[in-house]
């Protein structure tokens, strides 16, 4: 099987000829740009600097070079812009606290505070007030800044407060699409993997909006989870204005990439704790699952591609309520959270649901195991997931700055051993 139809087949719940591998095919099963300069290093390939494409998490553009050495299948179709509000284009090189030498978008503006904490711009707009900071010292991202103003007498109109949240996409941004698509399409044979996750409603990573120079409302995290309470209309509201504007955008993707890809991210909303839900079903239910069904049905009604949602955590009691909503794909599968094995996920939701990551614990065991203990856990739960196909093999979410290169390898040569 070539790549594409390996994960095409997976998707379809059918057993491909391997199980398909992914790494940075998405912006959640990605690696820090630390991490994969020094991987490039152990796999002996051209040395290059590594180009960081979204700098709050700090993730490395991940090559074809890497893919073929790991035999990774999957390639991602990335946003033009970054969460920071500036394009991926122009490189300018820049170098991380721990000495790492990566190239950032040219539209990224950095000043450094006092203790040498790294502070970034929304839009690269030095004028504005900085929209996210990096510690001196083991910093590895670039951390929210909440821009909340007093809200004590505020109006809470979602409608003027998140009026700058979202946009149509420009002619420029469909054309990248278009041309992009086209290129991963033609040019390989890897499956096209869509980084849409604009319709990840409350997603607490867009909440505090730091692409944005001047975010109004609400924009603290606690502030927000209690708004479902204190303020459930406001949060409606919010919530059906992008609902109107990412619908639109969808055809504007869909008419710029058509049935190129093999999956489009939806959601990046994370709805799991360590050990339960953060929000009860019933919550989930009156404020997520409405938007979350109108957005899979008009994927399903236009086009062939999955749907793919990402949320972290303990999500068990949730997974009926995404089937209903019209889930295909669950990332990142987190395995050591409540209620979460990997036996049970797959006799209750693997005829339903496809599992992408779930791997090996980015919290445990890949940062601070052994590469034989990784192996072994990687076996482990590859096994059990990729029965009867509908698993595409990932790490439990990105792997970290400081995870040991041994124990990567050791990784992606366990999946298919």
């Amino acid at each position: 099987m070539t790549s594409r139809e390996r994960v095409l087949a997976t998707l379809n719940h059918e057993e491909p000829d391997r199980v398909p591998v992914d790494l940075g095919g998405s912006v959640v099963t990605g690696i820090h740009a630390s991490a994969l300069a020094r991987l490039r290093e152990a796999l002996g390939l051209e040395r290059c600097t590594v180009k960081v494409y979204e700098p709050m998490m700090m993730l490395g553009l991940v090559e074809d070079d890497v893919r073929q050495a790991l035999g990774a299948d999957v390639v991602g179709l990335n946003a033009p812009s970054t969460l920071l509000g500036y394009r991926n284009e122009n490189w300018q090189p820049w170098r991380l606290p721990d000495g790492t030498d990566v190239l950032m978008g040219g539209g990224f503006a950095v000043s450094y505070g006092p203790d040498g904490t790294a502070y970034a711009y929304p839009q690269g707009n030095t004028a504005a007030p900085p929209s996210a900071r990096m510690a001196p010292t083991g910093g590895l991202y670039f951390d929210n800044i909440i821009r909340q103003d007093d809200l004590t007498h505020h109006a809470f109109k979602a409608r003027a407060d998140y009026a700058d949240q979202y946009g149509l996409f420009t002619e420029e941004d469909c054309q990248y699409y278009e041309a992009t698509a086209k290129a991963l399409y033609e040019g390989t044979d890897y499956a096209v993997f869509g980084n849409f996750f604009l319709g990840g409603v409350g997603d607490i990573f867009h909440i505090p909006g730091a692409w944005l120079e001047h975010p109004r409302g609400i924009r603290d995290l606690e502030d927000w989870i209690m708004a479902h309470y204190d303020h459930p209309e406001y949060v409606k509201e919010f919530f059906d204005m992008q609902a109107e504007i990412q619908l639109q955008n969808l055809e504007l993707y869909r008419q710029a990439v058509g049935e190129r890809l093999v999956a489009i991210a939806v959601s990046g909303t994370d709805f799991g704790a360590q050990q339960g839900p953060f929000i009860s079903p019933q919550c989930y239910r009156e404020f997520y699952k409405p938007y979350h069904k109108l957005f899979n049905d008009w994927v399903h009604a236009h086009t062939n591609w999955k749907v793919f949602f990402h949320t972290c955590g303990s999500i068990a009691d949730l997974l009926e309520d995404f089937v209903e909503a019209g889930v295909d794909v669950i990332n990142p599968v987190q395995l050591t959270a409540a209620g979460m094995d990997p036996a049970i996920l797959k006799e209750r939701y693997g005829d339903r649901l496809v599992f992408w990551g779930g791997g090996v614990n980015p919290q445990h065991a890949l940062p601070f195991g052994t590469p034989q203990e990784v192996a072994q856990e990687t076996k482990h739960n590859v096994r059990l997931l990729a029965q009867g196909g509908g698993y595409v093999a990932a790490a439990v979410h990105n792997i970290q700055g400081p995870t040991p290169v041994e124990n990567i390898l050791a990784f992606f040569r366990a999946i298919n051993d």
